[in-house]
């Protein structure tokens, strides 16, 4: 036995989706699928479609946030300059001893 396939508006996804975001910590996908006659996995889809067309803004950092950012950015750039320095020097010593 087939079964038709459906086919919904780009309005009725974009309502279901902002529904279903709405409802996130209350309801489950499945419950907001159901209630509204979609397949669970049709609406995750849908709401992975719309979160790749509308990403969700950072909020911006906090200032001890931006301190230890900026603490583990000086952190990084030493330990590279420190790795630079022993290839060069194991690579120096190796050729000293050959």
């Amino acid at each position: 036995m087939s079964r038709k396939r459906s086919s919904f508006t780009s309005e009725f996804k974009d309502e279901l989706v902002k529904l279903y975001l709405d409802q996130q910590g209350k309801k489950t996908v499945s419950q907001v699928a159901r209630e509204n006659g979609v397949q669970p996995e049709t609406l995750r889809n849908w709401v992975k479609v719309y979160e790749k067309a509308h990403p969700a803004e950072e909020e911006p950092l906090s200032i001890s946030e931006r301190a230890r950012l900026r603490e583990l950015e000086r952190e990084v750039r030493e330990l590279r300059l420190e790795r630079e320095f022993l290839g060069k020097a194991a690579a120096f010593f190796a050729k000293e001893y050959r």
